[in-house]
């Protein structure tokens, strides 16, 4: 059986391979990721714990760039005060992004890291791709 990995051991670099799920443009330049399983994940992970994390980015993201009330009234304020209310104030799209970023966090510490992977939040590949590292079983390689 594998062997059970912390948030902190991934933290040492000890990567064997890295898995990008690539940016679905289908729908225009909406943020949304592919939500087909990658063949490098099925002895770690299960294929509708993988979906539903993908999906609730996906989700997630819709709900960021949404466009509302909220969002016409930030934009009518900020010309108003030269932008300088952002100094003072979070925009929907940041408290949105801080959310993603909660959300990868719990991911990690629940069901990827356990399983040897690490999400890594898709804003640190410029929106791109969302990439999982596969860290190598530690029990496999040091012959436990």
């Amino acid at each position: 059986m594998a062997e059970t990995h912390s948030l902190q051991d991934l933290t040492q670099p000890s990567a064997t391979a890295k898995v990008f799920i690539q940016r679905d443009y289908s729908s225009g330049s909406i943020c949304k990721f592919h939500t087909k399983f990658p063949s490098e994940l099925e002895s770690r992970l299960d294929k509708q714990q993988f979906e539903e994390t993908i999906q609730a980015l996906n989700n997630l993201y819709a709900e960021a760039e949404k466009l509302g009330w909220r969002s016409y009234m930030e934009g009518c304020l900020s010309c108003l005060t030269g932008y300088t209310v952002f100094l003072c104030m979070e925009t929907h799209f940041e408290k949105v992004l801080k959310r993603i970023d909660n959300y990868i966090k719990v991911q990690n510490e629940k069901i990827y890291a356990p399983r040897g992977l690490l999400l890594t939040d898709p804003i640190e590949r410029g929106l791109r791709v969302v990439e999982i590292t596969v860290f190598e079983d530690r029990s496999v390689s040091s012959g436990r």
